[in-house]
């Protein structure tokens, strides 16, 4: 039954886009969303790069750089921010590969005098469980980014203060936990974090990335605030090594999207390391909101997602990869002050993502007819008259006791829609549905006979992502 279960959870998968360009049509809808949404909201400008099939089939820059470059160019390196934090936690991962280090190890392996050093892992400071407080919860830059800083002061002034939690026990995005890490990396490694990246990384992949310290001045891309509805004005850039390890990377965004084509196919790093990256990581209580090791694992348009965004003093980033439809959109903007960088993203994936069939009539029905069971298995009161004999047969009364002591305590589910396209099997129409809830998801697997007033031969709930 696992099995089946496992091929069926396969077949509602949507089937990966072919490898295609985008047309004419799509290319002028692109075009207006950027254009429209940077006037809109005064935002210079936006570097984007869209992977459709596997493989990069647009790059494009949009406005104005900087005050020294008006019109934007797809080759510059913008500041990624926190989209490195996934770069930083691969270097960590291939330093495991290499036998150098275990991501089961503890702090105080490696760095002393850090709180709660003996008892944080370094999966920990890469999943933000670890309980160091953010040196940078502001959206702004406070006084002291204004002075160079080393990793170590910063390591002084935050890692040394009481824990936020214990290890394991809450999730708290921790800037501080990567500073840890990338501290860590260059000690095992022997070399600077950037210059490991450069050679385990990006020459690689053909990367050209560079630390956004030295991405600053009249020939890359300036960012830009604004107080509140105000004139956009220039940014100061933050002093020196205050986004390092956390934040150090700048990029073109078709340099990144080399990076998720490679995760998409599984190339530069063994597989298992790509799938821990992408594995939400577990509290001590069971609960997970979906983050790996520096990327989230999420839905988006009713499509998985591995994702991460991005805010370094000025910029504000996106990258997201929709691993089942081999595809991926860039969105980089050189302004901190407006949602562009999240609006584009959404139109972008409208744009480019497969495009679900409408429903008809009779998928209306079915979903009705699966939703009025679900609830009567939740709350007890099956209606066998809805189900053949087989079915009657499955849903004992100790089935359907285990069903309503474990759906119940969940509540209203917040979602209820079908999945993929039905199919016929064994003279069945073969359904999907899938049930959110706040902290869950389940899929339900159906078999129903043909016709508006079919019975349903198979009705199963099981855990989903």
């Amino acid at each position: 039954m696992t099995l089946r279960l496992i091929a069926f959870a396969a077949l509602l998968t949507p089937a990966p886009l072919l490898a295609q360009d985008l047309t004419p049509a799509e290319t002028a809808k692109i075009d207006t969303l950027v254009r429209s949404t940077l006037a809109d909201t005064g935002v210079p400008s936006a570097s984007i790069a869209v992977v459709r099939g596997g493989r990069l089939v647009l790059a494009k820059a949009y406005g104005k750089a900087s005050e020294a470059i008006p019109v934007a160019r797809a080759d510059l390196p913008y500041q990624i921010a926190s989209i490195s934090k996934q770069f930083t936690a691969t270097a960590m991962q291939l330093l495991e590969d290499d036998g150098k280090l275990k991501l089961d190890d503890t702090v105080a392996t490696y760095i002393p005098g850090i709180t709660g050093g003996d008892r944080i892992t370094l999966r920990q400071l890469l999943s933000h469980t670890s309980g160091l407080q953010d040196y940078w919860p502001q959206d702004y830059s406070f006084a002291a980014m204004a002075t160079p800083v080393t990793p170590q002061q910063i390591v002084d002034r935050w890692a040394k203060k009481p824990l936020d939690f214990e290890p394991g026990t809450k999730w708290q995005y921790s800037n501080t936990g990567y500073v840890v890490a990338g501290m860590i990396v260059e000690k095992v490694a022997g070399m600077p974090l950037i210059d490991f990246l450069q050679a385990r990384v990006f020459r690689p992949l053909g990367m050209a990335a560079m630390d956004q310290d030295l991405a600053i001045g009249p020939r890359y891309p300036q960012g830009y605030k604004r107080f509140a509805l105000g004139p956009v004005r220039v940014e100061t850039p933050a002093a020196r090594g205050w986004l390092y390890a956390a934040g150090e990377l700048s990029m073109s965004a078709a340099d990144l999207a080399k990076w998720d084509i490679a995760r998409m196919n599984r190339t530069l790093l063994p597989a298992d390391d790509w799938a821990e990256q992408e594995t939400a990581v577990k509290l001590t209580d069971g609960t997970t909101n979906g983050y790996g090791l520096g990327i989230g694992n999420n839905r988006r348009l009713d499509h998985r997602t591995l994702e991460h965004s991005g805010e370094a003093v000025g910029f504000l980033s996106q990258n997201i990869v929709f691993p089942d439809d081999k595809a991926a959109i860039v969105v980089l903007t050189n302004s901190w002050f407006s949602d562009a960088y999240g609006r584009i993203t959404r139109g972008l994936a409208e744009i480019v993502l497969p495009k679900a069939a409408a429903a008809t009539s009779e998928d209306a029905a079915a979903l009705t007819k699966a939703r009025r069971v679900y609830d009567q298995l939740r709350r007890g009161g099956l209606d066998r008259a809805a189900l053949t004999t087989d079915a009657n047969f499955y849903f004992t009364p100790a089935a359907q006791a285990d069903y309503r002591t474990s759906l119940a305590p969940l509540g209203e589910p917040t979602g209820f829609v079908a999945t993929g396209k039905p199919s016929l099997r064994g003279g069945f129409v073969q359904r999907g549905f899938r049930v959110t809830y706040p902290k869950q998801s389940l899929w339900i697997s159906t078999f129903a006979e043909p016709g508006s007033d079919g019975r349903f031969e198979q009705f199963l709930v099981t855990p989903g992502e």
